[in-house]
């Protein structure tokens, strides 16, 4: 950072001038930044002579010296010419003393860079106010105007502009209100300007006309013409005079809001005032006029200013070529561009970009080149407006090899365009015109002018090169993307399309690469993507590579988001969890798929089961027929006898019974009397007795031989109540009672003491024999069979 140094108020006099000199060109304020650009339209037609104004600039800054300048270069002039023997060891005693001690910074931080760090690095208290104070000895000219043009923002400088004034610190004068009424009027502070410099008067420090001017363009680009306006009518109020340069500053702010009709009045009382325009004053109302699209007032303006012999320049033709291109009138534009030649004005860079904007509005690129080729022979260098214009029209023109030939000059002078969105224009023309080598080139041409490239630049590019089969090159920038954390960057304005980042992920899940497919969708997901066709990608992908785990931790992220997924994917991850040996996690993914509205097909309900059943897990896979019977699917009946006749074995009998009762429901009569025989077989009498209990009472169709497997099994047992029951519930439903062990359980009974119980089934069955031969008596037997 640097500074001026100015010691008294009354040397500013000297830097003040008149018109076309505003404060922003004094030597002191050269190091404010500039007035924000115009927009494409205004750069081209901008009726400020800046080659002129920045000519007498540098002789303003050239010519004008502080005293401690001066002073310091005579002290060095006499040291240099013939010192005597005392004046040698005084000034190697001062070299001594300069030199810096190990360790030690060299440049020691000035007080007004302190301060202005400290204003804005703390809140602005009475504690900051202190410390500032107890910093600085004496608040001279010099560091009170250091820190203000120093200061982080404009907040920063008003507080200091008034504290040290408040507190008695410093009086302020010319300069200091000139600095502060630029600096909050840059920020749009614009009532704490005019209030600072209205009040001026009071504290002894004399208007101008620079003051005025300043805060009136102020407003302007603040959009509030009216205060613009009433500034310039106060000035004559304050008794403030009004030159050429008040009113070409009011012009060109109202021209830019389009009150074209305030102008000319203004205008004509300037006139009256006798005040003379210039050829400044002209531009700016001619650019105004084009603005409003008042061509015939702009043409008659143009015709009065040569009436009055006022030459127009190079600005006044450029003004008038862009004029006529804002309204589509080539032959105009051309016409103009003529005369300007022919009145051996030098066409400039500002004229020809705007000669190739115009063509290539119109349509007309062939023009547009040959211009741009003539811009080039006479010895003009196109800046980055000039290839920001030619560029888009090369582009809707199809003229790819042109195109690409003015990127690449762009490249090789390091010269960036104005509007970066031309680049990804670019890729998609190279690309659709199937040049993807060209495309490819753009995104080096961006790095090489050091332009942020986004995501979507790197999309396009992924997209068209997948397309055409070369997925080995997207995959390489699919790297740099991921790499780089392109997608997670704070001022991306251009996203990946769904046609870019599907088609990529897609390959990757079918070539062993799901890893890096997940990689590039979840910083996708940090930016709000939640594409259903990339998230079953990637469980499929997942699935396929043998990683199940990582799939069903997609399927929870699409649950919460509830986000679509596809039955097929599901599929995957189930028998993806099945290779791997884990039928638990198999039966979880398919319950995830049924919840979510997907209907397994049949054999995936098949290898679920038997996977279960053959790792011991009876009740998980008992589970998955019960859903598998819900869902309608009456197939693998022989998995499904295994299961019930491992429940029953295993003790589970209620669930088995339920799953019977579920099979009958559904329409599957389950093979009981095989289930009774296993039992029998391996002496599980209480699960037989319940089952044909169940039976009896459902009315199944059961053989008779079954009924007598579990009654001997019974009797043999001991269980000769159990026996009992059993055998009385199938006379009462009217069964066959040719049970050869009858007589030998009546003789169990009496011997246990069961005698009534004995003698209750001795008589059933004498009775059960005298009915045999009626007809109710036979259709129970027949049920019963």
């Amino acid at each position: 950072m640097s500074y001026f140094t100015i010691s008294k108020a009354s040397q500013f006099k000297l830097y003040k001038s008149s018109y076309p000199f505003s404060l922003k060109r004094l030597p002191f304020c050269s190091l404010a930044s500039p007035d924000p650009p115009l927009k494409n339209d205004e750069i081209f037609t901008d009726p400020i002579p800046i080659q002129e104004t920045q000519v007498l600039k540098n002789d303003k800054i050239s010519s004008v010296s502080s005293p401690i300048q001066e002073t310091q270069a005579v002290k060095n002039d006499e040291i240099s010419t013939n010192p005597s023997p005392n004046q040698e060891t005084q000034v190697q005693s001062e070299r001594l003393m300069r030199r810096t001690p190990r360790g030690k910074l060299r440049n020691q931080e000035k007080v007004e860079d302190i301060i202005c760090r400290m204003m804005a690095n703390r809140a602005w208290t009475t504690r900051l106010q202190n410390s500032i104070r107890s910093l600085v000895t004496q608040f001279d000219h010099d560091l009170v105007y250091n820190v203000l043009h120093g200061a982080r923002n404009a907040e920063h400088a008003l507080q200091f502009f008034r504290w040290v004034e408040r507190a008695g610190l410093f009086k302020h004068d010319y300069v200091t209100h000139c600095k502060i009424i630029e600096i909050i009027g840059r920020a749009s502070k614009l009532n704490h300007a005019r209030c600072i410099l209205l009040d001026m008067p009071k504290k002894g420090v004399e208007w101008d006309e620079e003051l005025f001017v300043m805060l009136i363009d102020s407003y302007g680009k603040a959009g509030i013409v009216q205060e613009s306006v009433k500034l310039f009518q106060k000035m004559s109020e304050l008794g403030v005079p009004r030159t050429i340069k008040s009113y070409d500053t009011l012009f060109k702010v109202i021209m830019r809001r389009g009150r074209y009709m305030m102008a000319k009045r203004y205008f004509n009382k300037m006139s009256g005032e006798g005040i003379v325009p210039t050829v400044h004053t002209y531009n700016v109302m001619i650019w105004g006029f084009f603005l409003s699209k008042r061509v015939e007032t702009a043409n008659r303006f143009f015709e009065e200013m040569k009436s009055k012999e006022i030459l127009p320049n190079e600005v006044t033709y450029n003004t008038m070529i862009n004029g006529y291109y804002r309204v589509k009138n080539v032959e105009e534009a051309e016409k103009y561009f003529a005369e300007m030649k022919g009145r051996d004005i030098v066409p400039n860079v500002i004229t020809y970009t705007t000669m190739i904007k115009g063509y290539v509005e119109t349509g007309q690129f062939d023009k547009g080149l040959d211009i741009f080729g003539e811009m080039q022979n006479f010895g003009l260098k196109p800046n980055a407006i000039t290839y920001s214009t030619l560029l888009p029209g090369l582009c809707e023109a199809q003229k790819m090899s042109e195109a690409r030939a003015v990127l690449k000059e762009m490249a090789a002078k390091y010269i960036a365009p104005t509007d970066n969105s031309i680049f990804k224009r670019l890729m998609l023309s190279q690309c659709e015109v199937g040049d993807l080598d060209a495309a490819a080139d753009v995104l080096k041409a961006m790095i090489r002018l050091s332009i942020p490239t986004e995501a979507g630049h790197y999309g396009v590019l992924i997209e068209h090169f997948c397309k055409a089969g070369v997925y080995d090159k997207a995959v390489n920038f699919l790297d740099k993307l991921i790499e780089k954390e392109v997608i997670l960057g704070q001022q991306s304005v251009l996203d990946m399309e769904p046609t870019a980042y599907n088609p990529m992920i897609e390959y990757l899940c079918n070539n062993g690469k799901t890893k890096k497919a997940e990689t590039l969708f979840r910083q996708l997901m940090k930016v709000g993507v939640q594409d259903p066709i990339a998230f079953n990608n990637l469980i499929r992908g997942h699935s396929k590579e043998g990683n199940p785990d990582s799939a069903f931790e997609l399927t929870k992220i699409m649950i919460r988001r509830k986000i679509p997924s596809e039955a097929s994917a599901y599929k995957l991850l189930t028998e993806s969890y099945l290779r791997k040996g884990e039928p638990a996690d198999a039966k979880s993914a398919l319950d995830s798929m049924i919840e979510n509205g997907h209907l397994p097909d049949s054999s995936l309900y098949r290898s679920v089961m038997e996977s279960l059943f053959e790792d011991g897990r009876v009740q998980t896979a008992s589970r998955v027929m019960q859903a598998m019977l819900d869902k309608g699917v009456k197939e693998h009946m022989d998995v499904v006898a295994k299961i019930l006749e491992a429940l029953l074995l295993r003790g589970h009998v209620e669930e088995a019974i339920g799953r019977i009762e579920l099979l009958l429901h559904s329409g599957c009569v389950p093979d009981v009397d095989s289930l009774l025989s296993v039992l029998c077989e391996k002496g599980k009498t209480i699960a037989a007795l319940k089952l044909v209990d169940f039976c009896l009472e459902r009315d199944c169709n059961i053989d008779f031989s079954s009924y007598e497997k579990v009654l001997d099994s019974l009797l043999t047992a001991g269980k000769t109540l159990n026996a009992y029951s059993i055998l009385c519930k199938i006379m009462e439903k009217g069964g066959n009672t040719d049970w050869s062990s009858c007589e030998e359980l009546i003789k169990s009974l009496n011997e246990q003491g069961n005698t009534k119980q004995a003698d209750v089934l001795s008589r059933m069955i004498k009775g059960k024999n005298k009915t045999t031969g009626s007809k109710k008596g036979k259709k129970l037997e027949a049920m019963a069979s």
